[in-house]
């Protein structure tokens, strides 16, 4: 499975990764994203929601990097 990763120099709180995949991304006091605790838990995030959290990021601050 690949790590998650939020740049949160690059975010500017659109929220679309929090809509696309709520089980993995949240958003925090300041309105920026952040990965979810837990959300690399044993079965994993939907693929699919995921990769659709990370093309709808309008800052593309959203990664996948491969363990």
């Amino acid at each position: 499975m690949a790590r998650i990763e939020v740049d949160r120099e690059a975010c500017i709180g659109a929220g679309l990764c929090a809509w696309n995949a709520p089980e993995v991304f949240e958003q925090d006091e300041e309105g920026l994203s952040r990965v979810r605790a837990g959300a690399g838990s044993e079965e994993g995030p939907d693929e699919g929601a995921l990769e659709e959290a990370r093309s709808a990021c309008p800052a593309q601050a959203i990664r996948l990097a491969e363990d």
